[in-house]
């Protein structure tokens, strides 16, 4: 099992790290010749969110070589909190030096299995120096890996590409202390709304004239689901979620470019955050978040 890769963008990389840390103490990372895969699922995680990511190796990495006896993939359990700290630390160690490739590779250390960052490269004296972070990980069994299933979700209800998430962290952050339940609803005429409701509080907030992407290509054609669509653009579809799930969603502000979110109503509201422009993205963060179902 071998795998060594150069990284060429350290900042998407922490930035998308620093959103998966937020949400899970642990992360499986899958390595594929073609795609990474970042996923969290609800067994360890508070309040059922999960996160299926598909990132392109070239929106990241130079130089990716992968060997391993599972069809040239290796997929490894790691906690989020030390990564995160060892990207940081390796952006520190650059900033302070003359540096040529960070190459990221398999390795040991204290014959313990490790995700191992090196910097080979110059002091501001001109002296030659090799640095090296490692980040302990668990590689998984294929027997195991084979197990994880990405959420099975019915047709969506609607399609919205959301305002800022930064804005959208304002709105929360306010909502937030009031109620656990946050009601998201919006239709196909581009209206959305966000809000909670108590039994002394009831606060929405809305925007109006949100695109609706057309995602025909992903969606059902089935002439009774098409027509029930078209029927009453201003009909609105709505489900509930955790307000504290949702926060730690909008964590993702920091990849975002679009953010595309999906109604099922009663099932889930599934979330797209996009690494880069939609129409040539280097990969896309899957958020799920289940409903609460109040009756």
């Amino acid at each position: 099992m071998r795998f060594r890769a150069t990284v060429d963008s350290l900042p998407t990389f922490s930035r998308i790290i620093q959103s998966i840390e937020k949400l899970q103490k642990k992360c499986i990372i899958k390595f594929t010749e073609p795609d990474i895969y970042i996923i969290c699922n609800n067994d360890v995680n508070e309040g059922g969110v999960q996160v299926w990511s598909q990132i392109r190796v070239s929106s990241i990495f130079t130089d990716y070589r992968i060997q391993s006896n599972s069809n040239n993939e290796i997929t490894m359990s790691i906690a989020t909190e030390p990564l995160l700290a060892v990207l940081r630390g390796v952006s520190s160690s650059i900033a302070s030096m003359d540096h040529n490739d960070i190459v990221m590779k398999l390795a040991k250390k204290d014959d313990r299995a490790v995700l191992q960052f090196e910097i080979a490269g110059f002091s501001r004296s001109a002296k030659s120096i090799t640095l090296a972070h490692h980040v302990p990980i668990e590689v998984m069994k294929p027997s195991d890996v084979a197990k994880l299933k990405e959420p099975t979700c019915p047709e969506p209800d609607i399609h919205l590409i959301l305002p800022s998430l930064t804005k959208l962290r304002t709105v929360i952050e306010r909502l937030r202390p009031m109620a656990e339940i946050l009601t998201v609803s919006a239709n196909r005429s581009g209206d959305l709304q966000l809000g909670v409701e108590t039994d002394t509080v009831n606060i929405k907030t809305a925007w109006s004239k949100l695109v609706i992407p057309d995602m025909d290509h992903q969606s059902s054609q089935d002439p009774a689901v098409l027509a029930a669509r078209n029927r009453d653009p201003k009909k609105m579809h709505s489900v509930n979620v955790s307000v504290r799930s949702f926060q730690k969603f909008l964590n993702s502000h920091v990849v975002s470019s679009t953010t595309i979110a999906c109604l099922c109503a009663r099932h889930c509201m599934i979330l797209y955050v996009y690494i880069g422009d939609v129409t040539d993205a280097g990969g896309v963060l899957t958020f799920y978040l289940p409903a609460i179902l109040n009756d």
